[in-house]
C-alpha cells in the first residue's frame, strides 16, 4: 500500500520561501508520478505542479511557474516542492498525490493516492 507524507509546511510572510516534501512508500516507484496540489478555505483543491519519477517529465500550475520548483529528491524516496515569493493567495493545505499510470496529469481524479497534507499559511 502506498504511503505519501507531507512535511515542510509553515508559516511565512509574503515574498518568503518554504520547501514541501514528500516522502514515498510502499511501492516501485520507478513508472510513477507525483502531483502537487493545494486547497484553500472554501474553495475546490486545484493543481500546483507535477512530475515524474525519473525526474524527466514537470508540469506547473499557471500560477506556480516561476516561483515553484518541483524536483526528485534522489537520496530519499520523495519529491520537494520548492516555494519562492510566496503571496498570501498561496495560503492552503498542500497534498501530495501519486498514480501509477502514463504521463502526469492535472486533475485531482488522475491520482489514485494521497497524503494527509501540511498547510501553508502566508501572511501580507
Amino acid at each position: 500500500q502506498v504511503q505519501l507524507v507531507e512535511s515542510g509546511g509553515g508559516s511565512v510572510q509574503a515574498g518568503g520561501s518554504l520547501r514541501l516534501s514528500c516522502a514515498a512508500s510502499g511501492r516501485t516507484f520507478s513508472n510513477y508520478a507525483i502531483g502537487w496540489f493545494r486547497q484553500a478555505p472554501g474553495k475546490e483543491r486545484e493543481f500546483v505542479a507535477a512530475i515524474r519519477w525519473s525526474g524527466l517529465s514537470k508540469d506547473y500550475a499557471d500560477s506556480a511557474k516561476g516561483r515553484f520548483t518541483i524536483s526528485r529528491d534522489n537520496s530519499k524516496n520523495a519529491v520537494a516542492l520548492q516555494m519562492n515569493g510566496l503571496k498570501p493567495e498561496d495560503t492552503a493545505v498542500y497534498y501530495c498525490a501519486g498514480h501509477g499510470g502514463y504521463g502526469l496529469g492535472k486533475s485531482l481524479y488522475d491520482y489514485d493516492d494521497w497524503g494527509q497534507g501540511t498547510q501553508v499559511t502566508v501572511s501580507s
